[in-house]
């Protein structure tokens, strides 16, 4: 074999090789450390790198948000209740150089932080508090993780407790003490509807009782007001008949006839009530033999005169009924 030809492609073959170990891929979500020797020498961005064969070692860090799960474990509240508590950690390198070479492994780190100040943090609550307060919690164990983390170049976004689970006799009796207060609740709403029913029936028949006495005012207003009416219409009507015989009388031409007979229409209704006399107007004597005058002239007519003059009512007397 050719000696060239073999020194030739052992070349090739460490050109090569010295090549492939020149380069250095870095990916997107990645940072590279590169070692040289043992020592911490650069930074390599995402993208194609170049590093010196043999000598430098490149160790790639993740920089994206990874969830840690912190295991259940039984936690005792401030007010002597076991619960068993767990959570879940989203964290997030910052710095690859000291998240390398300040902690050996921060995943394992920042879970058994978080267990520890989980304790603490429940302990100082009651389990109320713990029940209703999650976002409390949550950001009492972020802040403090977060301060521990941050020398570690590790940065804690948030914590989300996952559980909290008091004993089964306790969940019982919150049960209990939910399901009386919600039938109190319903009690009470039943008391304030019952009331109000009652107040709008009130109010209803109040209403109708008012209405009903204004229909019965304005009925009363209206038949008052027909009455007037018709009792002022008849006087008016009387009036002028009264006015018109006055006129008759004063103007010398009277109608004799018309006013006897007007006296005569009028005795009956004098004559009304429980009295036994009757007190006659001082004219109506007059009247009265005028219409015995204008009999006797009448029979006179119709046959012999009678000898006799007619008799004379007694002015102003009275008469028996």
């Amino acid at each position: 074999m050719n000696p060239v030809i073999l020194f030739l492609g052992v070349a090739v073959v460490l050109i090569f090789i010295t090549v492939s170990m020149s380069i250095r891929i870095i990916r997107p979500f990645e940072k590279g450390l590169v070692e040289r020797l043992g020592k911490f020498q650069r930074i390599l961005d995402p993208g194609l790198n170049m590093v010196v064969p043999f000598f430098d070692t490149t160790i790639k860090v993740d920089m994206r948000e990874v969830v840690l799960d912190v295991p259940p474990q039984l936690v005792i509240t401030k007010d002597n209740v076991n619960v068993e508590v767990d959570a879940i950690i989203y964290a997030q390198v910052t710095d690859p150089v000291r998240s390398r070479y300040e902690i050996a492994n921060y995943i394992i780190a920042a879970t058994k932080l978080a267990q520890t100040n989980l304790r603490n943090v429940i302990g100082e609550m009651d389990l109320d508090s713990c029940l209703s307060s999650r976002d409390s919690v949550n950001s009492q164990l972020r802040d403090v993780l977060d301060e521990a983390t941050d020398k570690w170049g590790v940065r804690v976004n948030r914590v989300e407790m996952q559980r909290i689970d008091p004993p089964r006799d306790i969940t019982e009796a919150m049960s209990r003490q939910m399901k009386a207060e919600r039938d109190k609740r319903a009690t009470i709403l039943d008391a304030e509807a019952i009331k109000q029913a009652e107040i709008t029936k009130a109010e209803g028949y109040k209403l109708s009782k008012i209405l009903e006495a204004e229909g019965e005012a304005e009925a009363v207003r209206k038949t008052a007001d027909a009455e007037k009416y018709r009792q002022l219409t008849v006087a008016q009507g009387e009036a002028q008949a009264i006015l018109s015989v006055f006129g008759a009388i004063h103007d010398g031409r009277p109608d004799e006839k018309l006013i006897t007979l007007k006296y005569l229409e009028m005795l009956p209704k004098l004559a009304e009530g429980d009295a036994n006399k009757l007190f006659l107007p001082y004219e109506a004597s007059g009247m009265i033999s005028a219409l015995a005058a204008m009999v006797e002239g009448v029979k006179s007519n119709d046959g012999p005169r009678s000898e006799k003059a007619p008799a004379t009512a007694p002015q102003g007397g009275t008469s028996n009924t």
